[in-house]
């Protein structure tokens, strides 16, 4: 083989897999342990990075507000979008990818408390802390008490643990991940915080459709999907979650 073809094949190897892509990808701007913006990392990101590593994909992530996640897809300035936000984007030349994970969104209320919740009059007369949007995701339970005092939005879910447990909201509606996330979190900055013990209240199911990413490129959606059944398979998906909560 002369100098040429040696230069040349070099030059492939270093271009990686073919038809491997940089892919520009809009998530929401911060939600740990889902998203870490600050890191460029997160169990959200750090999946859908191997997802597309499988075939020679290269993540290269955006952080935007929720509402502008759609909004930057439609202005094709992202490749993908993590996520609809509720947006048909089929329409827009979107093809929709597997879930790489899923939000599982219960209420949560201290054991002491005995309280049970099975219905949304269950939740009527009790104070409430929830995210940013909740009302909108689950009207049905929650929209009655948007014009109560005792109802609060906010987008500060890591004082969720320690308002519960100090009484200020009977109940708190919170991913079971990000739940006990902050918990860990406040009991490794509190060494003698202990948090009481908690029921868990199941409310929905939770959908993988709502959380299902959109790429501009059907074939990166087809390796992206392969690459995260890849990682189911080898055990590395279940290491991802167990960085962030088992540290």
């Amino acid at each position: 083989m002369n100098t040429a073809h040696v230069l040349a094949s070099i030059a492939l190897a270093l271009a990686g897999p073919a038809g491997a892509a940089t892919v520009s990808m809009a998530f929401g701007d911060n939600l740990p342990p889902f998203i870490l913006a600050d890191q460029d990392a997160g169990i959200e990101v750090e999946v859908v990075r191997a997802a597309l590593a499988y075939r020679g994909h290269v993540l290269q992530a955006r952080y935007l507000p929720m509402g502008r996640i759609p909004l930057a897809f439609k202005a094709r300035t992202v490749d993908a979008i993590m996520m609809d936000v509720g947006e048909d984007m089929a329409r827009e030349g979107g093809h929709y990818g597997v879930a790489p994970v899923v939000y599982d969104n219960v209420f949560y209320t201290l054991a002491s408390r005995k309280l049970r919740i099975r219905t949304p009059q269950d939740l009527q007369g009790h104070s409430v802390n929830a995210f940013v949007g909740a009302a909108a995701r689950y009207p049905a339970w929650l929209q009655p008490l948007v014009h109560s005092r005792d109802y609060v939005e906010s987008n500060r879910q890591e004082v969720q643990p320690q308002l519960l447990a100090l009484g200020r909201y009977e109940i708190v509606l919170s991913d079971r991940i990000i739940f006990q996330y902050y918990t860990r979190r406040l009991q490794k900055r509190q060494p003698g915080f202990v948090m009481p013990a908690v029921d868990e209240h199941s409310f929905v199911h939770a959908n993988p459709d709502d959380y299902r990413p959109v790429f501009r490129d059907a074939a990166i959606r087809d390796d992206f999907n392969a690459g995260l059944a890849q990682l189911h398979k080898s055990g590395r998906y279940r290491a991802i979650y167990d960085k962030y909560l088992k540290d």
